[in-house]
């Protein structure tokens, strides 16, 4: 019985002459450059991100383009007439394109040649993003998988460590990172010059013409396809936004894979969190003779934010999964380089392989959100019962495995066939260096025990603030008036958009040498004040740690535009917010404010200009936290005002006389520099334990001896 069903399960299935796997960066990235400089009519990319200073090589040959995305694409179309390239780039906000490549509507659009059309798609519900990686080149040949066109994605299937090329654009090295792409000819690339077609008229409302028939193959010469003359099913999510209906066919062609597979079930992806997922695949592990599941993950989430959200989210899945085993057939694994033992492969790919009847790359993980917030884009080829077609899909397989084995792919197969089993195939070749490492991917049970349940982190379908605010606030339901509802959900709002440099992909971008480039990008523009403490404003209304926006200005700027520029952005910022705490108004704040909250806001009020000014040098709440409070709680403004800016200066004022060691410390630990932390985090811990037996004391009432908290009616 197919799997692939047009309508159901994808959206076309088109026909393709040529199919390739390209597994890894450099084999992407060299294969793009190679079509795209052959374009005659159009390239399309659609993407997660793009990096204008994205290397596409790493060797020092000569060639004809620059080996920079903006500069081989500007390059491109300006040599061959007629030639448009257009990239869809996700936007979030103002403060999240400031935060990837510094203004990049400006790098891609504005300094770059007329017939390079750059543009930020923020046609996405809230919370939600644009995850499709696609790229289409004269509608002749098209990539689709796990790889945006931008930093930090770049490495070979060997992973080395060290490797001096897998540096991003500032110099600095990153972690091994694995990812997989299809590249495909024909009526299925024509098919997704289409849906990037579509795509762009909803971001900007503009149509796009399609190629006319044209000279010439962009096919890349050194790419050798895997399989010819296939059928590509093209497999989507998309929310229902702006009159548009859902789309749920990436989740649907998971489901009936899962559901198809007979012997072996091969899985490669970024995360494991998804809850129709997951109980599809605990369904046919309670079967006694169901098939062998094998799950390639990395090692840890990225960062410690994501390990302590989406990665406790994995632990619980892979419990009720390990649960469900009863008959032995789950294996998980994690790639460790060789070299590094303790180390991990970043797997960013999105692969799945159902026994050798279908194979499946694209943009989409596993997690909720993939099933119905984000965009995303698969394709499938199922092989039909074609010999030719389940031999390519079972090398392909033997190909993974080979490279995170380190072994060659002939070995894996013959192993495979002598065993008949993966599991059983995978540990006899499991040894010392590159290889596949079991994972448990357990966590500590107070993290776990601190997370809130999967709604409220991994979403699956686009939610309005005010269903959020019913969901973790039960007692809203009845209660709340209209405009006290407004107010709430405007918090709630704000406090989302917080949240997201935590549980969405901006956590990458909450990085010191990141933001400090960005500083650096724009000392030179003549605006570059304005735009600095434009940072802070901006900054302030998403929750963007100020100490990192203050760090990155002094670095950037130097002792004394830093320090200006910081105490000035600073206050700003923190006027607006308490602007923002003042219209809400106490009520709303009270409902959702914890206790800590609220005890900080009663001491503000009561302690006016001298506990604004403790709160500034000592901070007990977030920044934005503290402004939003002190506004709703009814905070005398000149308090606020003359706190903020006395509580700050010292502050930064230390960050300005000692920014040069502090720098180095952060950058290049070593005992002095490390002296340099000591000190002041010795002087912060001193000070924060005194401000908390301060806000003890004033929740007391007088002559009290301690207990509980006094009633009140603020």
């Amino acid at each position: 019985m197919a799997i692939l069903i047009e309508g159901r399960n994808c959206w076309r299935i088109a026909r393709a002459g040529r199919v390739a796997f390209l597994v890894d960066g450099a084999d992407y990235f060299a294969s793009f450059a190679a079509a795209a400089s052959r374009a005659q009519h159009s390239i399309l990319a659609a993407g997660w991100d793009m990096d204008s200073r994205t290397r596409l090589y790493r060797d020092d040959r000569p060639r004809d383009l620059s080996v920079e995305l903006g500069s081989f694409l500007e390059a491109a179309v300006s040599r061959r007439r007629g030639l448009e390239a257009y990239l869809l780039n996700w936007d979030f906000n103002m403060i999240f394109a400031f935060q990837r490549e510094a203004f990049p509507v400006i790098k891609w659009d504005l300094i770059t040649h007329r017939r390079l059309h750059f543009h930020l798609d923020e046609n996405h519900p809230v919370l939600g993003s644009h995850h499709q990686k696609i790229v289409a080149i004269d509608d002749a040949i098209a990539f689709v998988g796990g790889l945006d066109l931008t930093e930090s994605r770049w490495d070979t299937p060997e992973h080395r460590v060290p490797d001096p090329r897998r540096v991003n654009a500032g110099g600095e090295s990153y972690p091994p990172f694995h990812d997989a792409m299809m590249a495909v000819d024909g009526e299925a690339a024509a098919a997704l010059g289409d849906l990037f077609r579509e795509r762009w008229r909803r971001a900007t409302g503009k149509r796009l013409r399609c190629p006319v028939r044209l000279e010439g193959d962009p096919w890349p010469p050194d790419l050798v396809p895997n399989l010819e003359n296939a059928r590509v099913g093209i497999a989507r999510t998309a929310p229902a936004m702006g009159g548009n209906p859902e789309v749920r066919e990436v989740e649907t062609l998971f489901l009936d894979s899962i559901a198809a597979v007979r012997r072996f079930l091969y899985i490669e992806n970024q995360y494991l969190t998804s809850h129709s997922i997951g109980t599809a695949i605990a369904a046919r592990l309670q079967e006694e003779e169901g098939p062998e599941i094998v799950i390639v993950l990395p090692r840890l989430c990225s960062g410690i934010f994501e390990e302590t959200t989406m990665g406790v989210l994995r632990s619980r899945l892979l419990r009720r999964l390990r649960a469900a085993d009863r008959f032995g057939k789950l294996a998980v694994y994690c790639p460790v380089p060789d070299g590094d033992p303790d180390g991990s492969v970043n797997v960013h790919a999105k692969v799945m392989i159902v026994d050798d009847a279908l194979v499946r790359i694209g943009s989409a993980n596993l997690t909720n959100r993939s099933m119905g917030l984000d965009t995303e884009c698969d394709l499938a080829v199922e092989s039909g019962g074609d010999a030719r077609i389940e031999s390519a899909i079972a090398a392909f397989r033997s190909r993974l495995l080979g490279e995170h084995l380190g072994l060659n792919p002939g070995k894996v197969a013959e192993v495979l066939a002598a065993r008949g089993s993966l599991m059983r195939t995978i540990e006899a070749l499991r040894g010392p260096g590159r290889t596949l490492v079991p994972l448990t991917g357990d966590v500590p049970e107070w993290q776990d025990r601190l997370l809130p349940d999967t709604a409220l982190i991994d979403f699956e379908n686009p939610v309005a603030p005010e269903e959020v605010l019913r969901e973790i606030l039960p007692e809203f339901r009845e209660s709340m008036r209209p405009g006290l509802v407004r107010g709430a959900v405007l918090l709630l709002t704000v406090f989302a958009m917080g949240a997201a440099w935590v549980w969405t992909p901006l956590r990458e971008w909450i990085d010191l040498n990141t933001v400090t480039r960005a500083a650096v990008s724009i000392k030179a523009m003549p605006a570059a004040p304005l735009l600095a403490i434009g940072a802070y404003v901006a900054g302030g209304l998403v929750v963007f740690p100020v100490s990192l926006l203050i760090l990155a200005t002094v670095f950037a700027f130097g002792p004394v535009a830093g320090f200006a520029y910081s105490l000035l952005g600073s206050f700003l910022s923190g006027v607006v917010t308490f602007g923002i705490g003042k219209a809400l108004g106490r009520r709303a704040v009270r409902r959702i404010a914890g206790r800590r909250l609220l005890r900080l806001g009663r001491l503000l009020r009561r302690r006016g200009l001298i506990a604004m000014v403790t709160v500034r040098l000592v901070p007990v709440a977030p920044f934005t936290v503290v402004n939003v409070a002190a506004g709703a709680l009814n905070v005398r403004f000149l308090d606020f005002a003359l706190g903020t800016l006395l509580g700050m200066v010292p502050g930064i004022f230390a960050i300005a006389v000692f920014g040069e060691r502090l720098e180095n410390a952060i950058r290049s630990p070593g005992v002095g520099n490390f002296a340099v932390l000591g000190v002041l985090v010795a002087l912060i811990v001193l000070a924060s334990g005194w401000i908390r037996r301060r806000l003890g004391r004033e929740e007391q009432p007088p002559g009290a001896s301690g207990g509980g908290e006094r009633p009140h009616g603020d």
